[in-house]
């Protein structure tokens, strides 16, 4: 592979691993600073903490999504080995498993059910 395609797609890694992290750290700033104006408000605590838990869950879920494609990029474009296609389906599946566990948490269905 041309020097050029793997430097542009570790550059490319190394942008979306950053992007999958700030939006992580962005998003739990964000809705933590947002507990003080809804007690302001007068909100009832377990209101504000299923905001914060939504917010936060959300948050974690698009970052993890950039991470996992930080991943195949790195795997695919960078470092094509049978081992790093082993530890890139592992990545992958754990990932996987938290995006899946997050939204059942936080939708309180299973994905294949009607919303209500």
């Amino acid at each position: 592979m041309p020097e050029i395609v793997k430097t542009v797609a570790e550059w490319g890694v190394t942008i979306t691993e950053i992007t999958g992290i700030l939006i992580i750290v962005g998003v739990a700033l964000h809705a933590l600073v947002f507990v003080p104006l809804f007690l302001l408000k007068n909100h009832k605590t377990e209101e504000i903490y299923t905001q914060v838990r939504q917010r936060l869950g959300r948050g974690i879920l698009l970052g993890l999504e950039f991470l996992v494609a930080a991943d195949i990029i790195h795997t695919v474009a960078v470092e094509l080995t049978f081992e790093t296609v082993g530890i890139l389906a592992i990545i992958v599946l754990i990932r996987t498993f938290l995006s899946f566990t997050l939204e059942v948490e936080l939708s309180g269905r299973w994905p294949w059910q009607k919303k209500e």
